[in-house]
């Protein structure tokens, strides 16, 4: 009897809280939920379901048979700081805890269960770690040791800031060679882009024009194309930075296509361009992204903001010392 009040009265307690689950929903478990969870999600771009695959897979490992309500905060922190006692990467293991953050946030908007056990009490940390900025000489050098018919990638990212997605997808039709303009449209094969920032046009020099091939009857409609006229993956692009990065001094073992994306920004915030101007010509939804990445790569505003409060005060008090360094009064 008093095990039945016990019950009622936690019932009754969780209604009133707003905190009540149905015992139903109660029992679904990491693995039931990550299968219902992947049904919504398959509608995004094919590589970013395979990502989201390849972290839920890591998820399953470690909560899969566990109902989602039981995995706790504690369950959390010793899982990541397991994995990175195996030597995984900061990146992976913040990849992760932000994978399942967003299962477990999904899980709440779906009523299973009434609280995420991620937050930044658990997180990781270092996940994202400051962008490898190449020089221009490893630019050009990464350019020359490219097989030519891939050496456009190379520019297009460096001087127009495009994702390798982008660059394979980018139709001869997509520049604008009197506006001087690439306006982004599709990505690799042919899908739209996912968001409206990222087809917004890209200013792009004369010089970067003169080496893009103009749409032509008969010849490939991709920018990029094999020498039989099949349009180049995304895959053949990597597949070249990681041959030839070795050939090229002081570039990392890690440097990735993108990469020469934060080559792009460097110029940009090198000549002086605000966080507004380099987030749209980089095409990010906000300009928190933007700060968050490259942020460190504008001048120290300690000493820009110290310099225009003492330009102000310099003329001020430059002024009221003048009377006194000639032995008037003010007038």
């Amino acid at each position: 009897m008093l095990d039945a009040q016990r019950w009622l009265d936690e019932e009754t307690a969780s209604l009133v809280t707003g905190q009540y689950v149905n015992p139903k929903d109660r029992k679904v478990t990491v693995d039931e939920w990550c299968d219902k969870w992947l049904v919504g999600y398959a509608t995004r771009r094919p590589s970013t379901v395979r990502q989201a695959k390849v972290h839920l897979a890591r998820i399953r490992k470690e909560f899969g048979p566990l109902p989602l309500a039981s995995v706790k905060p504690s369950m959390v922190r010793a899982w990541l700081a397991r994995l990175k006692k195996e030597g995984r990467k900061d990146s992976y293991v913040y990849a992760l805890h932000n994978r399942l953050s967003q299962v477990m946030t999904d899980a709440v908007h779906d009523g299973l269960v009434t609280r995420n056990p991620c937050s930044r009490r658990t997180s990781p940390g270092g996940g994202k770690p400051r962008p490898y900025v190449a020089t221009t000489e490893q630019v050009w050098a990464l350019y020359e040791a490219f097989e030519e018919r891939y050496r456009l990638a190379v520019l297009l990212g460096a001087f127009a800031g495009l994702r390798v997605g982008e660059v394979c997808g980018l139709r001869r039709v997509d520049v604008d060679f009197t506006a001087r303009e690439i306006r982004p449209s599709v990505q690799y094969p042919a899908e739209p882009l996912k968001t409206d920032m990222s087809r917004e046009a890209i200013p792009v020099p004369g010089a970067l024009l003169e080496l893009l091939p103009r749409p032509a009857e008969g010849g490939p409609s991709t920018v990029l194309a094999q020498d039989g006229g099949e349009q180049v993956s995304p895959w053949a692009i990597e597949r070249q930075i990681r041959a030839v990065r070795p050939k090229v001094p002081g570039l990392p073992e890690g440097f990735r296509y993108h990469d020469l994306r934060h080559y792009y920004a460097s110029l940009l915030i090198a000549s002086g361009a605000d966080v507004k101007v380099v987030q749209h010509r980089l095409r990010h939804a906000s300009a928190k992204t933007t700060l968050d990445t490259y942020g460190h790569l504008w001048p120290d505003s300690d000493e820009s903001t110290r310099a225009a409060v003492e330009s102000a005060m310099n003329s001020k008090i430059k002024k009221a010392a003048d009377p006194l360094r000639t032995g008037r009064g003010p007038e």
